[in-house]
This record gives C-alpha cells, structure tokens and sequence, in this order.
C-alpha cells in the first residue's frame, strides 16, 4: 500500500523513524519519504546513511502548525513519532511537554485533516496507560486527541489510529545502553532501582512492521496494542554483565513496578486478535464502525470482565539467554 505513496514521519531522525524509513525503502517504492524534525545535525547525518531520490527532509517542529501544514501537502501516510520522552525532563519542563505531546499532536491532526492526508498513526506508549508522571499523561491526552480527530472529518478522507507498544531494545535514552556504558566505565555493579520490576520489551523492527502493519487495518479512532514479551530487569543484568552484582536504588519518581498498556478500568472497550489488542474509542462515530472485524477482515473477541495487560502479569516472559540474544 505504500508503492507510489507520499509518507511524512514526524521526529524522523529517532531510533523508531530510522527502522521505520529502513524498512519502508527495503519493501516498497515509495514517491516520497519526508523526515519532519527539528535538529538540522541529525537530518545531515541521517541524510548520509538514507539518500536515495524519494527522501526528503524538512526542518520544522510539531509546534509550528504552518510548516507542518506546508510540509503535509499531497502526503498519503503520516507517521507522529515526534514527542518530549524523557520522564525527569518532563518533570522539570512540565509546560515544555504539553506543548510539544499535546500541541503538537494537535497541530498534526488538524494539518492532516486540512491537507487530506489519507491515514495517521500516532505512536504512543505503555505510561499512557493509567499514567503517573507527566510524560505518561500528555501522552494520554495525545492518544484522546487523535482518537477524537475521526470525529472532526466529516466526509473528509483523514482517518486517525494510536499504536501503544513498552520499551524498545537499544533506543536512545533506554537501560541497555545505560547498563552497557556502565560497564564499558569499570563500573563494579550495576543500579537497579528494584528487584522486582518488570518491563514490556520488543525489537525495533518489531515495532516497525506493528506500524506498517496497522496502516491495513485500521478503521480509524482504535489503539493498537501488540502481544509482546515481558522481562525482569534484574534478567536484563544478567544477561548483559553476568558476573556484576546489582545495587538496589530505590523507585525513582514517576516510576511504576510494572507497566501497563491495556488497564483494566477499559475492559469492556477492549478486544483480543490473535497477537495485538485494539482499545476501542469510548466516543460514537456517524460511521458506527464495527471494531471487532478490521480492515484485513480478521476478528476479535471482548475481553474477559476486569482483563488488564501488564509487564507483571504477562505469560510470556523472556529468560536472560533470550534477551542476550535480543542486544543490539
């Protein structure tokens, strides 16, 4: 579906844009690639590695609706990937964080809508669910806003999905590189901030084909949520620095024992596919779309009541060997 097509990827030069534009130039032909961002160093250094005749690269920020509205002409496919992400950070820079995951959310919805732009989908992720710091909750407002978004179209062709998916192996600002830099310092244990914590977990490109994958089935206004593995962070230490005992720190602020992506309180929203969950919209559309059938025709069933989805009660758990064979 992406053969020919225009595809515009906000924050595009992150860990998810670069596997994201790897992948869609390896499997289609697309006419135009365009990276949308605001650092003019990593378009270059991006630019270096990606430059075959489709891509494209536009400064500019989620906050700035007008060049966003510019950059949005004849796209087919948008992918939002642009955010604040850094938990302390958001923290200290409450109103920077707003601006940029709930602004600039909305700025890309309302130029999507305005340019014509066929389907969006935004990425999102498991602090969203049941959020405890700030990040978590602009996240939250970003998932209702672009669920929201079917309702504003009217008989406009702008159709709008959430994909909510847990930490991605090896991206910037994640444990393992934490851990591995520690390592690569002498360092003589590694922090762990508490034994028993767990973390949903997944490969990039995993992440990626989820994506692309949701491109065919949405209908418009679900999140998409994938079955993924769990791991225990103190198996992550081992798996990567099997003789360095760990040190427990303590629970930073804004941290959760075990993240959830599909919380209980949304039972009866929600539905189970063969290997993902879509979130229903809680608002009707005029549509009056049958979410339990997607777009590619495969089924779904309601949840059990009070079924919820989270890193601790998962039943696929990673061992220490899988996640070695999991690094980067």
């Amino acid at each position: 579906m992406f053969n020919g097509k225009n595809i515009l990827i906000t924050g595009g030069t992150g860990s998810f844009g670069k596997k994201f534009i790897k992948i869609l130039l390896e499997r289609y032909r697309p006419n135009k690639v365009i990276v949308y961002s605001r650092d003019e160093l990593k378009q270059f250094e991006m630019s270096q590695v990606y430059n075959a005749d489709c891509m494209r690269y536009f400064i500019g920020d989620v906050r700035d609706y007008n060049r966003l509205e510019m950059a949005m002409y004849h796209v087919d496919y948008v992918v939002h990937a642009a955010a604040l992400k850094q938990v302390p950070a958001a923290e200290y820079n409450p109103m920077e964080c707003i601006k940029t995951n709930v602004g600039g959310a909305q700025n890309v919805i309302n130029a999507a809508i305005e340019c014509g732009v066929q389907k969006v989908i935004a990425l999102s992720t498991d602090k969203a669910a049941n959020p405890i710091n700030l990040y978590g909750a602009t996240k939250l407002c970003s998932d209702k806003l672009f669920t929201a978004a079917n309702a504003l179209v009217g008989d406009r062709p702008t159709r709008f999905a959430v994909t909510r998916y847990g930490n991605v192996v090896g991206s910037r600002g994640s444990v393992v590189p934490f851990f591995k830099n520690l390592v690569a310092q002498g360092a003589q244990e590694l922090p762990i901030t508490d034994e028993r914590m767990t973390r949903f977990w997944l490969r990039l490109e995993d992440g990626v084909d989820f994506v692309l994958k949701n491109f065919q089935r949405m209908h418009g206004g679900e999140i998409f949520i994938p079955k993924i593995p769990s791991m225990r962070v103190v198996d992550l230490a081992k798996a990567i620095a099997p003789d360095l005992p760990i040190k427990i720190i303590g629970i930073r602020p804004g941290e959760k024992l075990h993240e959830v992506m599909c919380p209980s309180d949304l039972y009866y929203d929600t539905l189970e596919f063969d290997d993902h969950f879509v979130i229903k919209p809680s608002i009707d559309f005029a549509e009056h779309i049958d979410y339990t059938v997607d777009a590619l025709g495969d089924k779904g069933k309601p949840v059990p009541d009070g079924f919820d989805y989270n890193s601790g009660n998962n039943p696929d758990f990673l061992t220490v060997e899988q996640l070695r064979e999991m690094m980067p």
